[in-house]
């Protein structure tokens, strides 16, 4: 079972400070590092009202000058706003720093006002995404290589032979195709989108891939009083989960696990947003099994810091113990 941290950085006008938000990842994500978590997933997107990260790579630098051994999942990376070239340096040395830490989710974008402020015409994303995915490859060997017609090299060379990992992600079933095809590992938007990729990666002739991992909820929060804590926390997770939504409808196509919520008791009755006592996150965590994949979303919708630690210690102290011991997780490091 993999233990994860996701965090967007979105925080609307009554949400926590940017400053104090970008501390709190860095300093969770150490802590997470010595808990024996697996994955920081850190998201990207571009002028976003609410200051959503748009600099994922640099987050991921400060977080592994905090760490020894947790992974750095970019997801979704949206490969078509970057420029190829700076791209393939920046993961390459990230990789380097990391010691072969780095991964990422390839994303070609949906939100037209991204393309606009970056110049980009989104009816050619899928072919500026091609492009830069055969430049990475390409720059990863550290050789000069041809490209627009001048010869260029990247350097230095990723620790990983071929460069960091990558997923290809994406939320339309195209987007599951074209991943099978390429004989992409695919990180689907929504898990149904997996069989699809599955069996076009069959018939292209490709290995069976990675098993797509059983998620858990979108947003899980320890609790040692839900009743007290669900009012201080619906205001986040209505903000988030209302954005996201409403982002998605710019997709056109596609499904996400987010949906529109009015009030508190819609929020409660969403079965992708927990609010729970140790004990219940316990039995949650357990009934999930393993080849399951559990991500605090620790500072979703600008949640204060610190009623976002007191999840995380409660967790620590009261839940992942006993998932060390029933041998879903790893022991603490060290």
């Amino acid at each position: 079972m993999e233990l994860n941290l996701r965090y967007d950085m979105n925080s609307p006008p009554f949400g926590a400070p940017h400053p104090a938000l970008y501390r709190a990842a860095i300093e969770q994500a150490a802590w997470a590092d010595r808990q024996g978590f697996d994955q920081v997933f850190l998201a990207e997107h571009h002028g976003a009202e609410h200051g959503y990260c748009p600099s994922s790579m640099v987050l991921a630098g400060a977080v592994f000058g905090a760490t020894k051994d947790i992974l750095v999942h970019l997801s979704a990376l949206v490969v078509t706003l970057h420029d190829p070239l700076r791209l393939a340096e920046d993961l390459a040395v990230l990789d380097n720093i990391s010691n072969g830490r780095i991964v990422f989710t390839a994303g070609m974008g949906y939100r037209p006002h991204e393309f606009e402020m970056f110049g980009r015409d989104i009816t050619k994303r899928l072919s500026i995404m091609n492009n830069t995915m055969e430049t990475l490859a390409k720059a990863w060997t550290g050789e000069p290589f041809e490209y627009d017609g001048r010869t260029v090299r990247v350097t230095p060379k990723p620790v990983r032979p071929g460069g960091p990992k990558v997923y290809m992600g994406g939320s339309t079933d195209k987007s599951a195709i074209r991943a099978a095809k390429a004989g992409y590992q695919y990180f689907p938007g929504h898990p149904d989108l997996f069989e699809i990729y599955k069996a076009e990666r069959e018939k292209a002739g490709f290995p069976p891939p990675e098993q797509l991992l059983k998620p858990g909820p979108s947003f899980l929060y320890v609790s040692d009083d839900p009743d007290r804590d669900w009012p201080l926390l619906a205001p986040h997770i209505a903000y988030a989960t209302n954005t996201y939504a409403e982002w998605a409808k710019e997709r056109g196509t596609g499904e996400t696990r987010y949906a529109e919520a009015t009030s508190l008791d819609a929020l409660r009755a969403m079965p992708n947003i927990k609010v729970v006592t140790p004990d219940e996150c316990y039995a949650l965590i357990k009934g999930l099994g393993p080849d399951s994949q559990v991500t605090f979303h620790a500072l979703l919708g600008g949640l204060d810091p610190e009623l976002s630690w007191k999840s995380l210690r409660l967790f620590g102290e009261k839940v992942h113990p006993r998932l060390v011991a029933d041998g879903l997780v790893r022991a603490p490091r060290g």
